[in-house]
């Protein structure tokens, strides 16, 4: 015992983690719903810079994306840690999860949809030089899939702590070098006469597969994504200084795990 005074933690039942939550007495009431979230503070954003009617949206559409990042980089972490453990359960719960997550993030393309490209050109002059090309989170996403481009690491409108975050990620193992490892735990399997199966029953495939569905939701985002600018700006510049739609057509070629992909070309 450590002489604490405060009341038992309560337990998560599916992970037996304790819950987050302000500390209390045995007998005290809980936090309420409102408080547990923050609602005070968390309803008072998006800040307000203009009186246009679409700029909530799109504030809190931007907002909720990188929340749902936050939680998919959680997930693509626990992953690959269950990869290095050889903890396939573990491994496929997250990678599953990430999934639902990025079906949810390609749904929302439908959300900033709803913005007409004459709304959207009265929002653009107040968002300056701001744009999701500087997402540094989405870049963290990229780079722990193994799409570890330096440059955007150099990028001279990142913070200092944004530089370093991806430099962590340039440095640290991607999904692909725990896939790797997994496999020699298991005795380095031929992945293509696994694939020949009409009914594959193997772990280690489940988890490529795995894989695959997070580069083919991933890719599906970003397909959506740029038919969603196109509509709204057309062929015109980003406001980051990207070419726009020009610039998001030329990543759907963009995949994570090539060598994943090429294994069908084998068989």
């Amino acid at each position: 015992m450590n002489g604490s005074t405060a009341g038992p933690e309560t337990m998560d039942a599916l992970s037996g983690c304790p819950l987050a939550g302000p500390a209390r007495e045995p007998d005290a009431p809980g936090p309420s719903y409102g408080e547990l979230l923050r609602l005070d503070h968390l309803l008072e954003l998006p800040p307000r810079y203009t009186d246009l009617h679409d700029e909530e949206l799109f504030y809190v559409a931007h907002m909720v994306y990188e929340l749902w990042f936050k939680v998919v980089l959680q997930e693509l972490e626990r992953a690959r840690e269950g990869m290095f453990a050889d903890d396939v359960p573990c491994a496929l719960h997250a990678l599953r999860r990430a999934g639902v997550i990025e079906r949810v993030l390609a749904g929302q393309v439908d959300v900033l949809r709803t913005i007409t490209p004459g709304s959207f050109a009265l929002l653009r002059p107040s968002l300056y030089q701001a744009s999701g090309i500087q997402s540094v989170q989405f870049r963290e996403i990229e780079f722990l899939s193994g799409l570890k481009d330096r440059r955007y690491a150099e990028r001279a409108d990142l913070s200092a702590g944004e530089r370093t975050r991806l430099h962590r990620r340039l440095a640290e193992p991607a999904l692909y070098d725990a896939f790797r490892a997994l496999c020699e735990k298991r005795g380095d399997p031929d992945l293509t006469e696994l694939l020949r199966a009409e009914a594959p029953d193997s772990e280690v495939l489940a988890v490529a597969e795995a894989l695959l569905d997070h580069d083919e939701l991933f890719s599906t985002w970003r397909a959506r994504h740029v038919l969603m600018v196109e509509r709204v700006i057309g062929a015109k510049a980003g406001t980051g200084g990207s070419s726009g739609a020009q610039y998001l057509r030329s990543t759907l070629d963009k995949r994570f795990f090539p060598a994943l992909w090429e294994l069908r070309t084998r068989l």
